[in-house]
Formats: structure tokens, sequence, C-alpha cells
């Protein structure tokens, strides 16, 4: 919108897997994404981007700001020294995909002012946790592992500055190659569920994670939609094998599941696949 290309939101939204976007289109969307993935939702960088379509100009507005955050924790030093605050920060982005462990901090601190100060960067809105869930039924807060959890930075272009992306390469790559450096997609998802849930309600997000000998699977993101339990699995590019999405809705005997990735509409199997660009609708409608 901010762009002026505001024709396409009607277009993603009169498509579904029997009518899919019309490929010109699904190419423009497709790097449109890409372009939001550098330069995320930050009104200052939003705003400089649609002006003069200057990236070089809005990653350093997004350096400006990273440096600004960092500044601030000073304001917070009574609640949680400003070092554990920068390194649990940072940390974030490292361990985005992964779940969070203090231990892979690099802090000489014990994990408890480490713990502390994430859950004060949960509290400002500047990270939100992913909460694993065995997701046995509903609701899916029931069923959580209060150890056991993700941490998105809130948001995706400031993320990117800190993990170092390279542009070119990453406003370059087709959708075979398209490597899912730090998890960026999974990222990218996860923000676009939290900023299209509904504003008067809580919008927690859930994964499950299944550690065996035998069997090691995953599940990026598992929501409710209504009575169901609906698997959400991100994938980079276009391919990608769905083990863990089959294996976990045989298990719990479930009729859906969501692809999330580059790909058009399409609908194969009991697995529906939605574009990027398009994942608002997982929370904004019904599948």
């Amino acid at each position: 919108m901010a762009t002026g290309e505001d024709a396409l939101l009607g277009v993603v939204a009169q498509s579904d897997a029997a009518h899919p976007v019309d490929e010109p289109f699904h190419r423009r969307l497709v790097d449109l994404v890409k372009t939001y993935q550098l330069v995320g939702g930050m009104p200052a960088a939003v705003k400089a981007y649609a002006g003069k379509h200057d990236l070089t100009e809005c990653l350093k507005i997004l350096d400006d700001l990273v440096t600004t955050i960092e500044d601030d924790f000073k304001k917070y030093k009574k609640r949680a020294p400003v070092g554990r605050l920068s390194e649990v920060f940072r940390s974030i982005v490292l361990q985005a995909g992964n779940k969070f462990k203090y231990s892979s901090i690099d802090s000489a601190s014990s994990a408890q002012p480490l713990k502390d100060a994430l859950q004060l960067l949960v509290q400002a809105g500047l990270a939100y946790r992913v909460m694993h869930t065995h997701a046995r039924g509903i609701p899916l807060g029931a069923q959580v592992d209060e150890k056991k959890f993700k941490v998105l930075l809130f948001d995706i272009g400031i993320h990117q500055r800190l993990l170092g992306l390279d542009v070119p390469s990453h406003l370059t790559a087709c959708d075979l190659d398209l490597v899912n450096k730090g998890s960026l997609a999974e990222i990218f998802t996860g923000l676009e569920l939290i900023g299209n849930h509904p504003s008067h309600m809580k919008s927690p997000l859930y994964y499950w994670h299944r550690e065996a000998r035998s069997s090691n699977a995953e599940i990026d993101y598992v929501i409710q939609k209504g009575e169901d339990i609906v698997p959400v699995e991100v994938k980079a590019g276009t391919k990608g094998q769905m083990q863990s999405m089959y294996l976990f809705m045989d298990e719990r005997k479930l009729k859906k599941g969501i692809r999330v990735s580059l790909e058009n509409f399409t609908e194969y199997d009991r697995v529906q696949t939605i574009p990027m660009y398009a994942v608002r609708r997982l929370v904004q409608q019904s599948l």
C-alpha cells in the first residue's frame, strides 16, 4: 500500500487454489515479499523506500534504529543490566528458527539475568515467544511446555540488519535457490500471523516439535481455526518435503494442513498451499 500497489491486494483477496494468481502478478508479489524482508515495517524505513525506492537509505535508517533501541536499554538498567539486554536481543536473531537456549548466549552471566532480560524484551514488544504445544486438543495454550519456546524479533527489517543478510544475493535469488538464511521465511510468516491478528485479542503463537531417536519432526506453527487444529509448515522457496506435516496430521487425525511458500495458490492431497504474500488470510478468513 505504501508503494501505491494497492490493486494487488484485491488480486490476492480474489484468489484461491481453484483460482490462482495470474503469473505476472504472482511474480511481482514474490518480489515485494523479498523487498519487504529487507525493509521491514518500521514507519521510517517504509517511508524512505516508498519515496525513493532507495534500499541503501532504508538500511541506513534500520542501522540507526538498532542503535537507538540499544541506547534505550539504558532506561531499564534497574530491571536488567544493559549488557544482558543487548546480548539477549542479538541472540534472538542468531537462534531464530530454533528452540531458544540461554546456554547458547555468549555471556558470562548466569541464566536468571538472561531470563529477566528476555522477559523485559517481550514485555516491551521487541520480541515474541513461540511456545511449544503438544497440540492434542484445544485450546492449544493449555498444552504448552514452558521450557520449550522459540523467539521472534519484532521486525523482520531489524532482524535482517542484525543478521547481516547479503542484500544483492537475496534480491536476485531465484525461488529454487533461495536459501532460508536465518529462517527468514519462518520469521516472516510468524510476524504476519501476529500483525494480522485482531488487535483486541492476544496473538499467541505455537509450534510443535518431537525429538525421538527414530523421528525428529517439527511443525513451524500450529494454529486454531474454530474447533480445528491446523498445522502450518513454512518453506523458503517452492520445494521441500513435508514428512513432519503428514506425520503430525496422521497422529492427530487432521483433515487439513497449510504449506506457506513462494508457490502460487494450490492444493494437493490434504495440504493447501498459500503464498507468503497471503499469510494474512490464515487469521482473517476461514480456510
